[in-house]
């Protein structure tokens, strides 16, 4: 379930060019299960219609302190008590003085003003503007009494030419309002917790051109970072390159080889509570990987390369843990129970996420998974075959039950 589910969100919008990208924003929070009603300043009316806003939102939108529909009910005030938290996008320069100083002179702003919501403020001007001393004064104003304020970006100005101001793009001020609301949900399964996920498959080099590595795409562990940030926790996402976009709201640190994995997985396993390696590692490494491409030779048409073992990361973390819950990965073609059992009990993880890659659906690249979880002294509970992402709420969801929430 989203963070964003059912929370109830007033979108504030006020006059500017970069007004009609709160309708994306609108949009994009509605997509996730946001319920959004709008209150637009004379001046936004003079930019995009209510209308545009009602059709998106099917909600009425407020332009006027003195249009009852209701006569039961103040506008603002209504308006108001109904909001869980409120957006203001985009916020000039004159929306926020007006904010800053408490002034209630239209609907949106005594709305502002009779909300106890959260407040969210993604600031759009001219650089001038917003490098005046009175624009920096009211948002600093603006912090100091609690509400949440976003750096504007810097880019392509309305009038030509490049400066800070810009209103950030609505998918960049969609992540940043899901931070800060992750970030104030203390209710959360995992807030306070320390997540560190792996994802990919390393890959071990032959020359400068080839290399060892298999087929995984990382979207497991991707999607496990995902889920783990959705339910409170700190996270940190160790990948190999891949082909998918960063989850914001994580740390990411890049790797290549298994040796670079071992090295950043050790350094931040100290101060982590939940392990996930999801991550593919290779089991071998050439011995003397060459400095230069290997040349196809004319009078051999065999090529033998030397290879040794890397490290078992997982059994090695899972040998020195104490305050740490480990879960391991186990990607298998034929016996997957009796292989499963067989490696939870050598690598004494907490928990072991085993799949037959054999089958449909099921596995490397694609977007649904099957796994099967087993823990020390518990019986295996196998799951449907469902999206990496459900797969992920799962993992973590039974990581809770069996332990991962007491360990400290």
């Amino acid at each position: 379930m989203s963070i964003w589910t059912d929370r109830h969100v007033t979108v504030v919008v006020s006059g500017g060019i970069a007004s009609y990208k709160a309708l994306t924003v609108i949009r994009l929070l509605m997509k996730q299960g946001a319920q959004v009603r709008v209150a637009l300043t004379a001046h936004a009316t003079e930019f995009i219609t209510p209308l545009t806003f009602q059709t998106l939102t099917q909600q009425p939108v407020v332009t006027d302190e003195f249009t009852m529909t209701d006569p039961t009910h103040v506008v603002h005030v209504a308006l108001a008590d109904w909001t869980e938290l409120m957006v203001l996008v985009p916020a000039t320069a004159n929306l926020i003085a007006k904010v800053a100083q408490g002034l209630a002179d239209d609907v949106a702003t005594t709305t502002i003003l009779a909300t106890t919501a959260p407040k969210y403020v993604i600031p759009a001007m001219n650089s001038h503007m917003l490098a005046n001393p009175a624009t920096v004064r009211n948002i600093a104003q603006l912090t100091a009494d609690g509400l949440h304020v976003l750096q504007p970006a810097t880019g392509m100005l309305a009038e030509g030419y490049r400066g800070q101001g810009r209103l950030p793009e609505p998918e960049a001020i969609v992540a940043w309002l899901t931070d800060q609301v992750i970030d104030a949900e203390s209710d959360l399964p995992l807030h306070g917790k320390k997540v560190l996920v792996t994802a990919g498959g390393t890959r071990e080099m032959i020359d400068p051109v080839r290399y060892i590595s298999n087929r995984s795409s990382g979207k497991m562990g991707y999607a496990i970072a995902l889920a783990a940030r959705a339910m409170g926790a700190q996270v940190t996402l160790i990948s190999t390159p891949t082909a998918l976009k960063r989850p914001h709201g994580v740390e990411y640190i890049q790797v290549t080889t298994a040796a670079e994995l071992l090295t950043q997985v050790t350094k931040a396993f100290v101060t982590t509570d939940i392990l996930v390696m999801a991550a593919a590692v290779s089991d071998y490494r050439p011995v003397a990987p060459v400095d230069q491409k290997i040349k196809k030779q004319a009078d051999d048409a065999h090529l033998t390369l030397q290879l040794t073992e890397t490290t078992d990361i997982l059994k090695a973390l899972a040998a020195h843990k104490q305050q740490q819950f480990v879960i391991g990965f186990a990607a298998e073609t034929q016996n997957l129970l009796a292989n499963a059992e067989q490696k939870l009990a050598a690598k004494k993880v907490d928990l072991l996420v085993a799949n037959d890659v054999s089958q449909p659906g099921v596995g490397f690249n694609g977007d649904t998974n099957q796994v099967t979880l087993l823990s020390p002294g518990a019986t295996p509970v196998t799951t449907a075959v469902l999206s990496k992402a459900a797969i992920a709420q799962k993992v973590l969801e039974t990581a809770l039950t069996r332990g991962a929430a007491g360990k400290k």
